[in-house]
């Protein structure tokens, strides 16, 4: 009889050189990139989504992007005029804290503005996060994306939904095969703070309100050792 992976012990040593090796690399590696490219910047990051920092380094393959460990990145660049790596650096150091992490590029800094705010892909929308837009299941008969695109393009929902319907709060029902409501039915306002049957009804009918946004906070200059603010974090 097989052994069961529950019974197998992991030693914590393992574990905390493999933690501690990944540490020092991540430190190499941006010291490496603060010898390399011209730009070092500080983004944050909305709706965090990996598939789409994923799709930036694609999109840009000779830059390199750095996200979390923020501890370790902050002692990379360095917080006082005595370890700060290069002139300077001590002053992008003090908005590594939170959602946020490091791209180094060697592209104009307009060009790097211009890409990051086009570069704004929709998707749908997680439990706790705040809604961009309302959205309401119109009256009559339920189709699939409720409204959303022409009727010509549209089709009823299946009839095998219509207890999950119910099951998410809609006061809906079968007539003759057809999933209808007798009421128009809110899922959400402008600004509310998405529960999770919220977000599976949005998710339903095809309606993606989260936008994923790398926004840039500073950048520091490697020609001039200067660092400048783009959109400063809140304290």
């Amino acid at each position: 009889m097989p052994k069961s992976k529950r019974a197998r012990v992991v030693h914590l040593s393992k574990t905390e050189k493999k933690g501690k090796e990944l540490t020092l690399k991540l430190f190499a590696n941006v010291r490496e990139c603060l010898d390399r490219y011209s730009y070092c910047f500080v983004f944050a990051v909305e709706n965090m989504r990996n598939t789409y920092l994923k799709e930036v380094r694609t999109q840009l393959p000779d830059d390199r992007l750095f996200f979390g460990k923020t501890k370790v990145m902050a002692k990379a660049l360095g917080a006082t005029p005595e370890d700060e790596y290069q002139p300077n650096l001590r002053n992008l150091s003090k908005y590594l804290s939170g959602n946020v992490g490091l791209f180094f590029t060697s592209r104009d800094p307009t060009t790097v503005e211009s890409f990051f705010t086009n570069f704004a892909p929709s998707d749908y929308a997680r439990a706790g996060s705040l809604t961009s837009r309302s959205f309401s299941i119109p009256a009559g008969i339920v189709m699939s994306r409720a409204g959303e695109v022409p009727a010509d393009e549209d089709v009823p929902l299946a009839h095998s939904i219509e207890p999950t319907l119910r099951s998410l709060g809609v006061s809906s029902r079968l007539v003759k095969g057809k999933v209808v409501l007798e009421n128009e039915h809110e899922v959400c306002k402008d600004g509310d703070v998405l529960d999770p049957k919220q977000t599976r009804l949005l998710k339903m009918f095809g309606v993606q309100t989260a936008e994923f946004r790398v926004r840039l906070v500073a950048y520091w200059s490697a020609a001039t050792n200067e660092v400048k603010t783009i959109d400063a974090i809140e304290a």
